[in-house]
């Protein structure tokens, strides 16, 4: 959150994340989680006014789980001026289908321990925990702690008071008892904007909103001869499926 405090413009926080775009185009941090092409639910999104997230019902998360997701996102990009936010652009989707993937079992990553939470960051990760516990478990601690603070989970909470608690996660001040408050908020704000910039396939960024925010040509072949020459990409971004802006 301290990304995106008051006064500032979504594409200031936007800027700052811009280099996580081309990497995250056609796979993202979250690799290997392709899901079947489904050009029917792709042509889902509202065309014709502002823009919604197409209908969709959660296959990992619970529906209290899901509530804070979809309302946490909001937050973290939310849609203003410049554009449709997370929650239009489906990132609680996204989120949910990773949640079904290799990246989310921890299935290629190296967790045989010893584990040190106290080490320097620049470590590495350093807990016996896989992304699926991490949002079991701090999804559970996050609507405790804002039961605790205010008698509501965040989903109800005002837009304000849900900026003061991510805050509070994102500075590790949020006393969550199963695992570190800065470490779920990491990983909310970081599969947040793989969502919000990944290739449509995997359930968010749709209608290419976060490409067309930043100008990315998305799955192109080729666009390198555009790349010097400072002026504004003149044809639209594609997706892996072939659809156009």
């Amino acid at each position: 959150m301290s990304e995106q405090k008051k006064g500032h413009s979504r594409r200031d926080f936007l800027l700052k994340t811009i280099t996580l775009a081309p990497a995250m185009a056609v796979g993202g941090a979250t690799m290997g989680a392709f899901t079947t092409p489904m050009a029917a639910q792709a042509a889902e999104v509202n065309s014709t006014g502002p823009q919604q997230a197409r209908d969709y019902q959660p296959n990992w998360f619970t529906a209290e789980e899901f509530a804070f997701i979809k309302a946490a996102v909001a937050r973290l990009i939310p849609n203003d001026d410049r554009g449709p936010g997370a929650l239009e652009a489906g990132v609680p989707e996204f989120i949910d289908r990773q949640m079904n993937t290799p990246y989310a079992t921890g299935a290629t990553w190296y967790m045989q321990g010893p584990f040190n939470p106290d080490l320097p960051k620049e470590l590495g990760y350093q807990l016996p925990l896989v992304p699926q516990q991490i949002y079991r478990l701090g999804l559970a601690d996050a609507d405790d702690y804002s039961k605790q603070q205010h008698g509501k989970v965040f989903a109800e909470l005002t837009g304000d008071q849900q900026d003061a608690l991510l805050q509070a996660m994102e500075s590790g001040k949020a006393e969550f008892k199963q695992l570190p408050s800065k470490t779920f908020f990491a990983f909310l704000i970081q599969n947040t904007r793989e969502g919000f910039f990944s290739d449509p396939i995997h359930g968010g960024n749709q209608g290419m909103v976060g490409w067309k925010l930043i100008g990315f040509p998305g799955a192109r072949a080729d666009f390198m001869d555009w790349v010097e020459r400072g002026e504004q990409y003149p044809f639209p971004s594609v997706s892996i499926r072939g659809e156009r802006t």
